[in-house]
């Protein structure tokens, strides 16, 4: 048992347990004092009241702390307030004994609850049991008439463990995922505050120092590395998906840069369904591949991620060699789906477009669109579809 278990769920319960045992003392000693005279030992009787008053204010003040919810502290309160339960007899008088004319009364119900608040339902449990077959020999019976409060004490001490262990297993989640949530914004703030600085000076060495040529070249080949490669880090620590299923696209992105691909995405969240952003995310990629294969050596490319409340947009640009008009159409009709299907087939599928814009000798530029919006199906809305290439 863990005595720091769920302890700011179960603070209200201890505090809620102490005001039940104060009353149930109240109650007890009315009792004594109105049927002491009726006791064989009138006197005695008066005595463990005091015994009852006194360990109800010292349990209360020990369990105030939760080191001390231990077993050694619930089993002594159950062996006191059951052995006061047990002496009724010899003090009231030898024969059966109402349930209303034991010395403790209902204050033996304080040890059992103690229990079952903290050991759960089957310590309640087996601390009800433990009370009931005294209380039961107390009252030399076993009937529907003795049996109706110790059946009730054992229901009360099932029901309060298993609200008390489920409190405190929801506590425990909670605190988790407040903890999570604490990480990740700091993952995320430490990622736009590396962004803002370390990448984007990594990223000025290397443009600066290729145009430099030399040994400056060299250099700005070494910082590209280290800006992909820091990039990598940031988003490897970076949850992809959340537990709504969303998805930040930026964590996926920075994950393709490279010394010859930069990213650019903004410094907050841009949030799309898993499958959406992984669909994006492969048409994205599709196009960096092309710009290996086809827009000649030493090409480099850039990513631009933007967000808006209508629709995410990816824009893949490269310097390479570029085309001309009608080359793409003459790829489809020679089987070559690469761009029809990878790039566009893609983005029409999730409801949106892919705008293809290219010259001989300028580079290539690909804009992708998806919209937030869906259709009434859950699937995004293909109404919108649009391709363009020039």
């Amino acid at each position: 048992m863990d005595p720091g278990r769920g302890t700011s769920f179960e603070a209200p319960l201890w505090r809620a347990l102490a005001v039940f045992r104060l009353a149930a003392l109240a109650y007890a000693l009315i009792l004594i004092g109105h049927n002491a005279p009726s006791y064989r030992h009138g006197a005695a009787a008066w005595i463990v009241g005091a015994v009852i008053a006194v360990w109800t204010i010292v349990a209360i003040r020990l369990y105030q702390r939760p080191s001390r919810r231990r077993w050694p502290l619930l089993t002594t309160d159950l062996v006191i307030m059951g052995g006061c339960l047990l002496v009724s007899v010899p003090i009231i008088g030898i024969g059966p004994i109402p349930s209303t004319r034991s010395l403790p009364g209902i204050a033996v119900a304080g040890p059992v609850l103690g229990w079952a608040i903290s050991t759960g339902r089957r310590g309640g449990a087996a601390a009800a049991i433990v009370i009931g077959a005294a209380d039961l020999w107390t009252r030399g019976a076993v009937n529907q008439g003795t049996l109706n409060s110790d059946i009730l004490l054992l229901l009360a001490a099932i029901a309060i463990g298993h609200v008390a262990r489920l409190g405190a297993t929801a506590h425990q989640q909670l605190q988790r995922a407040t903890e999570m949530a604490a990480a990740t914004r700091t993952r995320e703030r430490l990622a736009r505050d590396i962004h803002d600085s370390v990448l984007q000076v990594l990223a000025l060495v290397a443009r600066r120092a290729k145009a430099l040529g030399g040994e400056a070249a060299a250099l700005g080949s070494l910082a590209g590395e280290q800006e992909a490669a820091l990039r990598a880090l940031i988003g490897s620590s970076t949850p992809v998906a959340g537990s709504d299923g969303q998805a930040d696209v930026r964590v996926q992105l920075d994950r393709l840069a490279s010394p010859t691909v930069t990213i650019a995405t903004p410094a907050s969240p841009v949030t799309l369904p898993g499958r959406v952003a992984e669909e994006l995310i492969a048409a994205v990629a599709s196009a960096l591949d092309n710009v290996a294969q086809h827009a000649g050596a030493g090409a480099r490319a850039w990513v631009l991620l933007e967000d808006d409340p209508e629709a995410v947009t990816v824009t893949v640009r490269d310097d390479g060699a570029g085309f001309g008009a009608g080359v793409l159409d003459r790829a489809a009709a020679a089987g070559r789906l690469g761009v029809a299907q990878s790039i566009c087939g893609r983005l029409r599928d999730l409801g949106g477009r892919a705008d293809i814009r290219s010259a001989p000798g300028e580079g290539t530029q690909i804009e992708m669109h998806v919209p937030r919006t869906v259709g009434r199906s859950g699937r995004p809305d293909t109404s919108r579809v649009a391709e363009s290439a020039a």
